[in-house]
């Protein structure tokens, strides 16, 4: 396979062109999308530490503000991305938006913590938007100028990132009242539904057959008891049956959703087509980049956030400064996002992503190793802004050029959800990781705990690496 990589089982044809103006209104309508998007998913981060306080949860369980939101994602992004292939693309959009805002306006006035868990199930669909617009430019346009709408696309999601986590800090330290705070976002994501009604033209069909709704199904209840599992261990350890449990009820439903998924004619997960060697390295590459990507979010906000003094960590940044801290690291990330066509035009994809991913991991050992001064935290986290946004760019064209034309949405949304599902295991996990660095009757985790999550980080780094230059060995193959 070659960076221009034909599909599985024969050349992946160019779609046919739209015409030049409605090409030019599609993305520039879904750029749209993907600030919003990106505004968002880094929105909350800044205000994590503030949704604790407000709802009387510790920093454990503030982990699953994200992993709840990225496990409804593992399952919604699949489903959207069969749909948009069987119905269109355009009007699954259209149904992801709409989830989108009532997520968004729910979690804004939520009265309790189980309310604002349960906002954040309907804001799954966020990552929907990304693989259906994927698959909508890829439907409309030449390859080449596909390519550059999913650079753009990219480098929306990672500008409306740094406005969203600046935006969102900037109005916290302004407005006292946080329900007023979290407003803004929903206002944006309401304001972004009617404009989905305006001339966005409708992919044209290239597949038949119907949903895969036992799959789907297969696939959540998995997902659900493996977080079950995970999220018990702060409580009574790994080996505790209420922790292995789970998992191997997991481990059954999961072999059941794989033996499904191989009878079935129209799966929601083509596995026959994951085990080609030149591109299933990537679908695991895109797990442990969720890991990377989401996982550290919140311990992040919560170190910056503790008190020095008190914890005997952390610098105690509010909102803004926890946003500021991090806008350097964004910065790099739009970069790199906007440039990789550019930068894999020179290198090729895969030197790309594990330059990439390097970066990434060399950023985790810094953080895990120094970061008792501000400039430390603010150095590594530059390195890993660097790796993310080169790897955000590089990831989806690599898989979507792997694979058939009448297959790109659910493509795109796998990897989506591969990536999706990498973020809510490792929330998961660094949540009972910080649990049990929490000394017993304590709110606040040892600063050991945050070392060990960003060591995991590293460990989950150096393997994206590995994957990926296994993928360069099979393409030789």
């Amino acid at each position: 396979m070659t960076d221009t990589a034909a599909a599985p089982g024969g050349p992946a044809a160019a779609p046919p062109a739209g015409p030049a103006a409605s090409a030019r209104t599609v993305v520039g309508l879904l750029v749209l999308f993907e600030l919003m998007s990106g505004f968002l998913q880094t929105g909350i981060a800044p205000l994590l530490p503030d949704l604790g306080d407000h709802h009387g949860v510790g920093d454990s369980a503030v982990n699953w503000v994200i992993s709840v939101q990225l496990l409804s994602g593992a399952v919604l992004v699949p489903v959207f991305g069969r749909l948009g292939d069987l119905h269109g693309h355009r009007r699954m959009l259209r149904v992801a938006l709409v989830s989108v805002a009532a997520g968004t306006l729910l979690l804004a006035l939520a009265p309790d913590f189980t309310t604002l868990l349960l906002a954040r199930v309907l804001q799954g669909a966020l990552v929907a938007l990304l693989p259906l617009e994927i698959a909508l430019v890829r439907n409309r346009l030449p390859v080449e100028q596909a390519r550059a709408a999913i650079a753009r696309l990219v480098g929306a999601l990672t500008l409306g990132s740094l406005v969203g986590a600046v935006a969102m800090g900037a109005i916290s330290q302004a407005v006292a009242d946080l329900r007023l705070v979290l407003l803004v976002p929903a206002l944006l994501a309401l304001a972004c539904v009617p404009v989905a009604f305006w001339r966005i033209p409708e992919s044209v069909p290239r597949t038949a057959g119907g949903p895969d709704w036992p799959g789907a199904c297969l696939l959540g209840a998995a997902l659900v008891t493996l977080l079950a599992g995970v999220s018990r261990a702060e409580h009574g350890g790994w080996l505790s049956a209420q922790v292995l449990l789970p998992l191997l009820a997991c481990a059954v439903l999961a072999g059941v959703w794989v033996r499904v998924e191989l009878r079935t004619e129209d799966p929601l997960v083509d596995l026959r087509a994951l085990r080609g060697r030149a591109v299933a390295p990537f679908y695991l590459t895109s797990f442990f980049f969720g890991v990377l990507y989401f996982g550290s979010q919140s311990p992040n906000a919560t170190f910056l956030a503790a008190d020095a003094g008190t914890d005997g960590y952390g610098f105690g940044l509010h909102a803004l400064a926890i946003s500021l801290v991090g806008l350097p690291a964004t910065l790099a990330a739009l970069a790199t996002s906007s440039c990789t066509a550019l930068i894999a035009r020179r290198l090729g994809y895969r030197p790309t992503l594990i330059a990439a991913f390097s970066l990434m991991t060399a950023g985790f050992v810094v953080l895990a190793v120094l970061h008792d001064a501000l400039w430390q935290v603010v150095a590594a986290l530059l390195l890993c802004g660097t790796g993310t946004g080169a790897a955000l760019g590089a990831m989806p064209t690599v898989i979507v050029e792997a694979t058939p034309v009448d297959r790109t949405g659910v493509a795109s949304a796998l990897y989506n959800n591969a990536k999706t599902v990498g973020g809510a295991v490792a929330g998961g996990a660094i949540a009972s990781l910080l649990a049990s660095a929490t000394p017993l009757g304590g709110a606040t985790p040892s600063e050991g705990g945050y070392t060990a999550v960003w060591a995991l980080c590293a460990v989950f780094g150096l393997a994206a690496v590995v994957a990926v230059a296994l993928a360069h060995r099979s393409e030789q193959a």
